[in-house]
């Protein structure tokens, strides 16, 4: 592809940040949203909760990704957090939204992030995105959060919604958090262990935002989860063996509830996530297994 200039909100988090590692390794140019003012050419200042981006610096940009959002795992959901997680996707997604929408000359593509969360619980269930959205605080965010996309839609522009599942990495996300127990010899299976999780390798995750950025014609709601989710069972069984530790301290439910509050609920929940419209857009993984997932992430 020839190199192109894409705009990135959240280039500060887990997969914003290797998005732009990836992105700039290739010749393309990043613009960062950044809520100070900013110190280089390549910062563009925006205020997500005031509704407010400097739309000057989106000019000439062929692509713009959001990926910006409070951290949903980092602490209790209280009332007041949750209202800090839901006003930071929502507004952030409006104010890109309405800029993108009053440029003279719009960006191709609008990439939204959003939550493999919006199918809810789903048990045993396999789910694509043809599936409606589960009930509860995150599926209600997702649905809420991907609405607020609707002015680059309504304006022509091409808008897709990345629903993302656990992304396997070393540093942040859950299995920043995991990694250490595990190597600790500390790891083991929450609750019972039946719930799926459904994860994604963080290179495949951005690979396929990649992919939906440089590829014509897509929109909409894409999973970016692996084609097999896996049991928490399965997947502690699979950390144990890649880093040669013992699993045998399991975390039963109650005290996750006491630890976590509300958001032991996504942890306990089970999400069966198949990325359906990923793979019949021809779309590869290069981690589809959780072992290899494991290994590419240390």
């Amino acid at each position: 592809m020839e190199p192109s200039r894409i705009a990135v909100a959240g280039a500060s988090g887990l997969i914003g940040g290797a998005l732009v590692r990836s992105l700039t390794a290739d010749g393309h140019t990043v613009v960062r949203l950044v809520r100070r003012e900013p110190r280089t050419p390549d910062e563009v200042r925006w205020d997500p909760e005031r509704k407010y981006v400097d739309t000057a610096g989106l000019a000439g940009c062929d692509g713009v990704v959001n990926l910006a959002g409070a951290n949903v795992g980092s602490r209790r959901w209280t009332d007041a957090y949750k209202a800090t997680i839901r006003d930071s996707r929502v507004l952030g997604t409006a104010a890109l939204a309405e800029a993108v929408a009053g440029l003279d000359k719009p960006p191709r593509v609008f990439v939204n992030g959003s939550a493999m969360g919006y199918y809810g619980e789903t048990g045993d269930r396999p789910v694509d995105e043809d599936a409606p959205p589960g009930e509860g605080f995150l599926p209600e965010l997702c649905v809420e959060w991907e609405g607020a996309a609707a002015p680059a839609q309504e304006a022509g522009v091409r808008t897709v919604f990345t629903r993302t599942g656990l992304v396997v990495a070393k540093e942040g996300g859950a299995w920043g958090r995991l990694f250490p127990l595990f190597k600790a010899g500390l790891g083991g299976r929450m609750g019972d262990g039946r719930q799926y999780w459904s994860f994604v390798a963080l290179h495949d995750e951005v690979a396929a935002i990649r992919h939906l950025i440089d590829t014509d014609g897509l929109s909409g709601p894409f999973n970016i989860t692996a084609p097999r989710p896996l049991t928490n069972r399965e997947i502690t069984a699979a950390m144990g063996r890649v880093l040669g530790r013992p699993t045998l301290f399991a975390v039963p439910a109650p005290v996750l509830r006491a630890a976590l509050g509300e958001m032991a609920g996504d942890v306990l929940g089970s999400q069966r996530v198949l990325p359906m419209r990923l793979l019949e857009s021809g779309f590869t993984f290069a981690f589809p297994e959780i072992e290899e997932a494991i290994r590419a992430a240390l």
